[in-house]
Formats: C-alpha cells, sequence, structure tokens
C-alpha cells in the first residue's frame, strides 16, 4: 500500500492504481525528501492489539495529510461521527456493520473482509481537515433523526479527541434522561449534512477478478469514479535518489510535495491512496 499525501501540486482522490509493471507513477513537487521505512501492516497490528481498546478502539500509523488507522472489535458505539471529507474502509479480517443515517433514516452497511466483530481488523483512511472544516459527534433518540446530543470541534487527532467527548456524553444530563438540551445544540449544523445515499461495498478481489484482463493490459482504473474526493508481488518506489523494495503487507507514506517513482512486478496489485480536499464538490 503506498499512500500518498496531496498538497497544492501533488492531486488526486484516493485512487487505485493498476498498471503494467514498466509503468512509472510520478508525483509533479521538488526532490530531495528522505525515503521512509515501510511499515509491515499485520507486524504493526499484532504490535498495537492492546490499542484497540474502548471506546475508540483505533490507533494511528500515519497522521500526516492523510490519517491511516485501524480499528479493532468488538466494539459498539452509539455514537455518530460527522465530518465535510470522506473515509476509505477495508476490512483486513473479520466483518464490521458500519452504521449511518442516510436521508433521515438509519442504515446498517455491512462491510465483509476484504471489502468489527471479535478480534477483528479494519483499515481506516481519511484526511487533514482543512482550517474552515469542523468534525462533529452526535448521539441520536433511538431510532430517530433527532438530536440528543453534540459537539463539534476542530480535530487534530482522533484518537485523543473523541474519547473525553464520549466520557462527557455518559456522565451528562442527556444520557440520564434521554432528552436533549435545547440551548446546547446547534440550530443549524455548520455545514449541511449529505443526503446522497451511501455506496454498497465493493469487494476488491472481485473487481480485481472482474478487470483482470483490462489491468494486464496496463488501463488505469478507478474504483470508485469520479464521483468522490477518493479514487491493491512486490514493487519499487524511487524517493530523493533512494530506491526502496515494498514486498506484500508493507505499507509505505510518501510526504506532501515529494517527487517519487513507482514501479510494480508483473502481476503486483497495490493500492494507493491520495485524497485532495480541492477535489470536494457541493453536497447534492
Amino acid at each position: 500500500m503506498l499512500i500518498t499525501e496531496a498538497s497544492n501540486r501533488l492531486l488526486g482522490g484516493a485512487v487505485l492504481l493498476l498498471r503494467r509493471p514498466q509503468d512509472v507513477a510520478q508525483s509533479t513537487a521538488a526532490p530531495g525528501v528522505s525515503m521512509n521505512r515501510p511499515v509491515r501492516v499485520r507486524i504493526w497490528v499484532e504490535e498495537n492489539r492492546d490499542s484497540f481498546l474502548p471506546p475508540v478502539c483505533n490507533k494511528l500509523l500515519h497522521q500526516k495529510q492523510l490519517k491511516v488507522m485501524f480499528v479493532g472489535g468488538p466494539n459498539i458505539r452509539k455514537d455518530y461521527h460527522i465530518e465535510e471529507g470522506e473515509e476509505l474502509f477495508y476490512q483486513l479480517k473479520g466483518d464490521m456493520v458500519l452504521q449511518v443515517l442516510e436521508q433521515r433514516k438509519h442504515r446498517d452497511v455491512v462491510i465483509r473482509q476484504g471489502e468489527r466483530f471479535a478480534n477483528t481488523v479494519g483499515l481506516v483512511i481519511e484526511r487533514k481537515r482543512l482550517k474552515t472544516e469542523l468534525d462533529g459527534l452526535r448521539y441520536y433518540m433511538g431510532d430517530t433523526a433527532d438530536v440528543l446530543f453534540e459537539k463539534w470541534f476542530y480535530c487534530e487527532d482522533l484518537g485523543t479527541q473523541l474519547a473525553p467527548i464520549i466520557q462527557e456524553f455518559f456522565i451528562s444530563e442527556q444520557y440520564r434522561t434521554g432528552k436533549p438540551i435545547s440551548d446546547q445544540l446547534l440550530k443549524e449544523p455548520p455545514y449541511p449534512l449529505s443526503t446522497r445515499s451511501v455506496m454498497e461495498p465493493v469487494s476488491l478481489k472481485t473487481w480485481l477478478d472482474g478487470h483482470h484482463e483490462k489491468l494486464q493490459a496496463g488501463t488505469p482504473l478507478s474504483l470508485f469514479g469520479d464521483t468522490y474526493e477518493t479514487q491493491e508481488g512486490s514493487s519499487m518506489v524511487t524517493m530523493g535518489g533512494q530506491c526502496l523494495s515494498l514486498t506484500p503487507d508493507d505499507s509505505l507514506l510518501v510526504p506532501a510535495g515529494t517527487e517519487y517513482a513507482w514501479e510494480r512486478e508483473q502481476s503486483s496489485v497495490a493500492l494507493a491512496v491520495t485524497q485532495d480536499p480541492a477535489r470536494k464538490k457541493p453536497l447534492e
């Protein structure tokens, strides 16, 4: 997994890049940045498993322009996270249920392995917030769309900022009584909430099998199309005059504004992720 950070000169959404091995993917920023060492993802997950504990159950692998985290289970939370950017979910082990509020109706989105219950691990990727963007944490009244409790904040570190808000809710009058306090709720949220339906999860293996011929022919394909900000042998990354080999299960962070070249072996599949807030479109 090659994670490239968006800057003013390195653009894209999180794009699935799949080309023939001779092709080279390059960014357009200045060279000279020293190369980070790759992270063996499954080893890292095992070493940090104690961090996947309630109430947040996550651990950040990278926290730069892209926030790359792993989330463990079991974990059942009643809060809803609101942000202006997008989140890319991928289940490494086990299945999970993502609960969303869609057009004022609650909906469960099941994300299966390869697409959190006991011993499950999921990958979540989201971008750094613009200074004008706020995150929200909400609790609703039962199965309704009526807000019971909410907090809006500028997000810098989800790993440390969510837990105090969750704890605040559990000692609040709203939690005790099940009734909101009107003067603690915003009359209107900081930005309109999307009415778009959440896409159904995509099985990455099935998608790759279905596009095998085009991928082998070197045709670049987008997993999500152009509708979203967000667009998986061994490979070689050259950055700042240094060469580094990536093997299966490796993760490498390419800092924003970095020139790099990426060559992949025959039949290899790699996931390259960037998220660019400049691609954010008006909500439908």
